[in-house]
């Protein structure tokens, strides 16, 4: 046997660990993970947690309702059952969940029922749809501390629910605070929301 060919079979020979070793690592640098959260006004809910470094997208859209493939007119008359949200997808090696549940606190008023601001309906409701029992361990945990801390002097009204089918929302919605940055900051300020979370976090609003 000549000397080239034995010595590309010992190559070969060495190279098939590495070769089974590549595939598992580039899975692993790929891993994501999904968040979603409602907190009124999903243009609103967008902004900061598209800014948080980890989060690799973030899309508006519906979910917790009854009917499929809605439209942004059936969800704001309330006829739906869904509630304007976001879904996060992130990379949790770089950000983890308790981050993203800090986040979505400090940009909501807990103590809201069936309304965010000066959005008022059971669609504009906040609220944690949570994917695995880790993120719902994490959630119940974390509006457990704000019960405790007797920061608010009313009762904590978000929902902790499983995660149900999410609807993309149409595409003007989708990064409308980026497309629309002047009726984007009226709307924020018409509605008092950056004024309300402000009385109710303090500086831990400012993202």
């Amino acid at each position: 046997m000549k000397r080239s060919l034995i010595l590309r079979i010992v190559y070969a020979w060495l190279m098939i660990p590495l070769l089974a070793i590549v595939p598992a690592n580039s899975l692993a640098a790929a891993k994501t993970e999904t968040a979603t959260f409602a907190g009124g006004c999903f243009w609103c809910m967008e902004a900061p947690f598209d800014k948080l470094d980890g989060v690799l997208s973030v899309t508006v859209g519906y979910t917790g309702g009854q009917v499929k493939n809605p439209t942004y007119e059936q969800v704001s008359a309330g006829e739906t059952g869904h509630a304007e949200s976001v879904q996060i997808v992130y990379d949790p090696v770089r950000v983890g969940y308790g981050k993203l549940l800090e986040l979505f606190w400090h940009n909501i008023d807990p103590t809201a029922r069936d309304r965010q601001f000066c959005d008022v309906g059971h669609q504009y409701r906040s609220a944690i749809f949570v994917h695995n029992e880790e993120q719902r361990r994490l959630a119940l945990k974390s509006r457990e501390a704000l019960e405790k801390s007797k920061h608010f002097a009313e009762p904590i009204q978000t929902e902790i629910v499983a995660a149900v089918d999410f609807y993309p929302a149409e595409t003007y919605h989708q990064h409308y605070y980026k497309k629309n940055p002047i009726r984007y900051k009226f709307y924020r300020s018409g509605c008092g929301r950056d004024r309300r979370l402000h009385e109710l976090w303090g500086s831990a609003a400012d993202h």
